[in-house]
């Protein structure tokens, strides 16, 4: 019973996981019963099970949940894509939107579309290739940000602004491609490099979820890797860890995590930077603990801005990226000022 008596609430990981994931699950039934066919929890719940009333089990099966799902899994890849950048970088300002991963992911996916569709703009191959296309180019960028931040190691604003350089080179190509296609694909395109989870479908669901759990669960894997990593080279080295190996498969994983989420939700921004500083503040910097606590802040964030984005305006929908830049760029801004003064002081 020693346990409730302690005076802080983020000493207990465990409880707190516990109850974002709580607060994820109560998103998903407020958002599958918002819309213009409003349903209350119990109808949503009911329809969930295959009970209630047909025209209730069609609105939330087949028109809400495809994109409620989608919301959560992305949200979840990019916070713990997010994680696992700020560690193995130990920069607190490293997230796959920041540094470019996203926006080389997001070229190679507009790439993908433009190679592979026909004279009618469909798709001439299986849109499961869409993802490992993702990857190739958030990988590629990754590397190419960290070998020309390089330079002694990795200093913390040397790799955010290389970053920022090469993710408005990736975008500018991104571009290029958009332009050279159909005025309406472009206008698509638009919204989707933005962030946006609308016109999702169970198909793409099928090949999202698969990937976003093989990878999120490697990356439990390799927690105890992450947090010997964190101590420093020399002390990871020491105590028999093989550093660069270790630090390879992690920047892997977290580039396989935002690529399969661009791959179907576009450039959703500020989620990778967000969701693990909200995790150390209050479950600690223990990888571990905070790993799945980002993945139940990210999927919050992402499932309230998709929420907010369908039913604020509506009929007009704002993509869902619209809303988590709105907060993620001032909390950015905030970082680089504390992180400033603190080498100032």
């Amino acid at each position: 019973m020693k346990i409730f008596k302690k005076k802080n609430f983020a000493q207990h990981p465990f409880f707190a996981t516990v109850l974002v994931f709580l607060a994820v699950l109560a998103v998903m039934v407020v958002s599958a019963g918002s819309g213009e066919f409003p349903l209350s929890p119990l109808k949503v719940i009911a329809a969930l099970f295959g009970l209630g009333e047909e025209f209730n089990r069609t609105i939330v099966m087949d028109f809400r949940m495809p994109r409620i799902v989608m919301a959560l899994f992305v949200g979840m890849a990019l916070a713990v894509s997010g994680a696992i950048l700020q560690g193995i970088t130990k920069n607190p300002l490293a997230s796959p939107d920041l540094i470019g991963i996203t926006a080389g992911a997001s070229f190679s996916v507009v790439l993908f579309l433009a190679i592979f569709s026909d004279e009618n703009n469909s798709l001439i191959v299986s849109i499961q290739w869409l993802p490992l296309f993702a990857f190739l180019g958030a990988t590629s960028t990754a590397l190419i940000v960290f070998f020309l931040s390089w330079k002694n190691g990795l200093a913390p604003f040397r790799l955010l602004l290389i970053g920022i350089a090469v993710s408005a080179f990736m975008q500018a190509g991104t571009t290029v491609w958009m332009l050279m296609g159909p005025i309406y694909r472009a206008s698509q395109a638009t919204i989707w490099t933005t962030g946006s989870i609308y016109g999702a479908n169970w198909s793409q669901i099928y090949v999202l979820v698969p990937w976003a759990l093989l990878l999120i669960g490697v990356s439990l894997l390799m927690r105890r890797q992450m947090n010997i990593l964190e101590l420093g080279d020399d002390i990871a080295t020491g105590v028999g860890s093989y550093v660069q190996r270790n630090r390879l498969i992690l920047l892997l994983v977290s580039t396989g995590l935002t690529g399969v989420a661009v791959a179907f939700a576009g450039g959703i921004g500020f989620i990778g930077l967000l969701a693990p500083h909200i995790a150390r503040r209050i479950v600690g910097p223990q990888f571990q603990s905070m790993v799945l606590f980002s993945a139940g802040i990210g999927a919050l964030l992402v499932l309230i801005a998709d929420l907010i984005g369908r039913v604020a305006f509506a009929p007009m929908e704002v993509p869902a990226g619209v809303w988590t830049a709105a907060v993620g760029a001032p909390y950015f801004i905030y970082l680089l000022m504390t992180e400033r003064k603190r080498k100032s002081a």
